[in-house]
């Protein structure tokens, strides 16, 4: 059994400021002739973009991932703004789409990107190709990348003693003992386990990879679908997003796991004639977390991107989040211990990492959860939801939004038509008693 060990070595040192009335006392513990280390555990883009600024600040980083070859299901869709904002290479990208059509349980079909910018798309990419690139320049950073199965998380029982990461290298259990630890590991987290962070419930997204002929594929050249209906999902939705050379075909949901297969079948059925010829290529399953859980800090251990549960309800969109709270935890780290300079602690990181992070984006799943409830409950409610997609003003805001991640700047008098046609649609539906009495009136004042 091999072990590769940095014990905690620890200085106590105190600071004090005089003053006429009183001479407070600040201790902090420095590490005497090395650096803090971490492990990553999770070589996702959460976990990868968590080592990429551990690394990059001064830190020693082992980053985990089982099986660098896997791809989780997703539709693979990111904004605009994460291109930049993670300098993601132009030359990674599958398909740029330009047009998205939504289609409601009646086959009401409504253009949703008809205030499209010229300059603007939703990049569409292949997830095996953006976790591997991430993981690649993690390690051209600094980063040591452990091609392993983190079999178990040893959690100290005390503050000067380190976590220790175990993990199977054919078939032998080895050891690594580290400072810090960040939980990337997806919807069900050993490392979330191992701190009791809690259960979140999970939905299921199911997926086909689908290669079709060259005069079908044509038609998903810059297009993507999206299909609402009890057919498809009970509550969620249903896609067809273009890769390079197939589509992924899939739906989601929560509420009705053991039938995601039926669902399957139903946007399998709902897209035929545009699918026909085609040949499945690859089958895909994984659980997606439905709301963050009940515990993201604890000791010095964090939880970043599916493993905290940042996945937003309504759109289902979880790959830019991954990354940001991989981001924002990674450098709430250098920041909290110098450089790696010294020692941290649960207040740190929830001072740091936490408060930044709910600060930011906390009333955002929030209030996309309330839309979830609102508009896919019911197929009435989510034939209300297309026919507000056909406004154009709802598009734009709804983009602005989405593809550069922060609040759109919007028109008065137009918010305020489309909130009377959101609660005009509601009110047709009979639903807005029945699903907003249970919420928060801070979160359903911004709707409003």
């Amino acid at each position: 059994m091999a072990a590769i060990t940095h014990p905690l070595h620890s200085l106590n040192i105190t600071f004090k400021t005089p003053t006429p009335k009183f001479k407070p006392t600040l201790k902090f513990r420095v590490l005497c002739g090395r650096k803090l280390t971490a492990a990553v555990i999770g070589g996702g883009p959460a976990g990868s973009s968590a080592a990429e600024a551990l690394a990059s600040g001064g830190i020693e980083t082992y980053l985990f991932e089982r099986d660098p070859t896997g791809a989780k299901p997703c539709g693979g869709a990111i904004p605009l703004c994460m291109l930049e904002e993670f300098s993601i290479p132009p030359e990674l990208i599958d398909r740029k789409v330009t047009h998205m059509k939504i289609i409601s349980p009646s086959n009401l079909t409504v253009d949703f990107g008809k205030t499209l910018k010229s300059h603007e798309y939703i990049s569409m990419l292949r997830r095996e190709v953006l976790d591997s690139y991430l993981r690649s320049r993690a390690e051209s950073k600094g980063v040591t990348i452990v091609k392993s199965l983190v079999t178990k998380l040893d959690v100290p029982t005390s503050v000067n003693q380190p976590y220790v990461v175990n993990y199977s290298v054919n078939n032998r259990i080895k050891k690594l003992s580290v400072d810090v630890v960040v939980g990337a590991d997806g919807a069900n987290s050993r490392v979330a386990k191992s701190i009791g962070a809690g259960d979140y419930a999970c939905a299921i997204a199911f997926q086909e990879r689908i290669r079709l002929p060259d005069e079908k594929m044509a038609y998903y050249e810059n297009l993507a679908e999206m299909y609402v209906g009890n057919d498809v999902s009970p509550d969620f939705y249903a896609w067809v997003f273009p890769k390079c050379d197939h589509v992924a075909v899939g739906t989601g949901t929560v509420s009705s796991k053991p039938n995601i297969k039926k669902y399957q079948q139903g946007i399998r059925s709902r897209v035929l004639p545009k699918i026909s010829g085609g040949k499945v290529i690859k089958v895909e399953a994984h659980p997606i977390p439905e709301h963050p859980r009940p515990v993201r800090v604890r000791g010095r251990v964090a939880l970043v991107g599916d493993a905290a549960g940042y996945v937003t309800k309504c759109s289902g969109e979880g790959i830019y989040f991954a990354a940001k709270s991989g981001r924002v935890c990674g450098e709430a780290i250098v920041k909290a211990s110098e450089g790696g300079q010294r020692m941290i602690n649960e207040s740190d990181l929830k001072r740091e990492y936490l408060k930044q992070w709910d600060s930011k984006y906390l009333t955002t799943f929030r209030f996309l959860d309330l839309l979830q409830h609102v508009f896919y409950g019911s197929n009435a409610a989510r034939e209300a939801l297309v026919e507000l997609c056909g406004d154009e003003y709802v598009q734009r805001m709804t983009f602005e939004s989405y593809l550069y991640k922060k609040l759109a700047k919007g028109n008065g008098w137009e918010d305020f038509k489309m909130v009377s046609s959101t609660i005009g649609s509601l009110i047709r539906c009979k639903l807005v008693g029945k699903e907003m009495e249970s919420f928060d009136p801070n979160v359903l004042a911004k709707l409003v």
